[in-house]
């Protein structure tokens, strides 16, 4: 009887603990998962590939796009992904694109990437940890003979440092002329040719509107915000809307030694109270709206001479593209107070307005829900810089997920991000990727 209650028991237990693995699985919070130090290892190879001379994986990389060390990096990248048994293509607008087909019929494909160029001068994760997470979770996928009900399309675009161009140009948000612009010493049409591209053809490239079921990326989040809460996973709820402005100050250049105080119209004088003006407004409500006055130009920039003229930059940001208007409305109204107080002209102009790309609520419930099942806590945050999902949100819902950037430095060889919140990341993205090909 004791041997017949000890096989009941055993039994009981086999069925419970199959049961519990069952519901595990079916809620997507179990294995598969990254193989961190594969992960590390494929960052650290590509580090390699515009590196300085001599120099380390702590001294950043210069990868910018179509250069000699962006050339090679796509290549090994590429080879990464064949050694997964997976043929990638390069699209007519230099993207590099590989499709894993899925079970289901009719499903539109999921589709997750980054990019891999860098600024000169730059870090080895801005891009590249989303990019390289990207390819791992291909290399999970196909190691574990894992089906997915969705096509997955994995995808590292070009130039988005030059100015987003590849998922651009794919998305139809920019034209054939946007190829004449010339960045880094290198036009972008003639780079576009140099990584396999076609600007005669980019109708090829072209990711309708709607013909995504979603996009996600992973990527640092080039601040200290996350670092700062000591929390290990961001929810982006979307890429800022930015306001740019041309402002322009003219006064009266004369002899520095010999024209009083009074007299003087310094355009240089109005300058610096304009960006003073600039920084009370745009911190004068809570919020994390920023502005800048970036680039200055001062006429004739000699030494012995009233400044006569000053051409500067203003750009605003903010999640909220009516907020950053209204804070333009009010620099505008201190410089004409600025000018008459100072004798001068200023012409405030705005030469550009880039809208908000909102993340969809349903891919940002996702990515909250798989981070709480992994144990990671949550914050919600825009970026503040200008990624490649801001153009896909134009055709596809998007999400993103941040991880930390120590001390929320960026496009700088001393970026850095720990290797355990790279894969923390990592899991987050492939974990959120299995929840939405559940969908029904």
């Amino acid at each position: 009887m004791r041997r017949n209650q000890k096989t009941i028991v055993q039994i009981v237990i086999v069925f419970v603990l199959v049961s519990a693995t069952s519901a595990v699985s079916s809620a997507g919070v179990a294995p598969p998962a990254i193989d961190a130090a594969r992960l590390q290892r494929s960052l650290e190879d590509l580090s390699v590939f515009g590196r300085p001379a001599g120099g380390s994986f702590a001294d950043g990389v210069s990868r910018f796009a179509y250069s000699d060390a962006d050339v090679a990096g796509r290549a090994f990248v590429m080879q990464l992904i064949r050694s997964a048994g997976l043929q990638p293509r390069i699209d007519t607008a230099g993207n590099i694109r590989v499709r894993r087909e899925g079970t289901g019929v009719g499903l539109k494909p999921i589709m997750i990437g980054s990019h891999i160029d860098s600024v000169p001068g730059g870090g080895n994760f801005d891009g590249a940890l989303g990019s390289m997470a990207a390819i791992e979770i291909l290399r999970i996928l196909q190691d574990g003979k894992i089906g997915l009900r969705h096509p997955l399309e994995v995808t590292l675009w070009s130039n988005e440092e030059g100015g987003t161009v590849g998922s651009g140009l794919a998305t139809g948000a920019y034209g054939r002329d946007a190829l004449e612009l010339t960045l880094n010493g290198i036009k972008r049409a003639d780079g576009l040719r140099r990584i396999g591209g076609d600007p005669e053809r980019l109708a090829a490239a072209r990711i309708a509107p709607g013909s995504l079921d979603a996009y996600l990326e992973l990527h640092i989040e080039q601040s200290g915000l996350l670092e700062k809460a000591s929390v290990p996973i961001g929810v982006v709820d979307g890429i800022v809307a930015i306001d740019e402005y041309e402002l322009e100050i003219s006064g009266f250049a004369n002899h520095a030694g010999t024209t009083p105080m009074p007299d003087r119209r310094n355009a240089l004088l109005a300058a610096a109270k304009l960006i003073e003006a600039v920084q009370e407004e745009v911190t004068r409500e809570p919020g994390r709206q920023v502005g800048t006055v970036g680039h200055l130009e001062v006429f004739p920039n000699a030494r012995n001479v009233v400044p006569g003229r000053v051409k500067a930059t203003l750009e605003l940001r903010d999640l909220d593209a009516a907020k950053i208007a209204a804070i333009g409305e009010r620099i505008a109204a201190r410089a004409r107070g600025i000018a008459a107080e100072t004798r001068t002209e200023i012409t405030l102009r705005k030469v550009e307005t880039d809208p908000p790309a909102l993340a969809t609520p349903r891919i940002q419930h996702e990515i909250e829900t798989t981070a709480a099942g992994l144990g990671f806590k949550t914050m919600h945050l825009p970026s503040g810089a200008g990624h490649d999902a801001q153009i896909l949100a134009k055709v596809a819902d998007m999400g993103m997920i941040f991880v930390p950037s120590l001390r929320g430095v960026s496009h700088s060889p001393k970026e850095s991000t720990p290797w355990p919140d790279c894969a923390n990341g990592a899991n987050v993205l492939l974990q959120t990727l299995l929840r939405l090909d559940r969908e029904p």
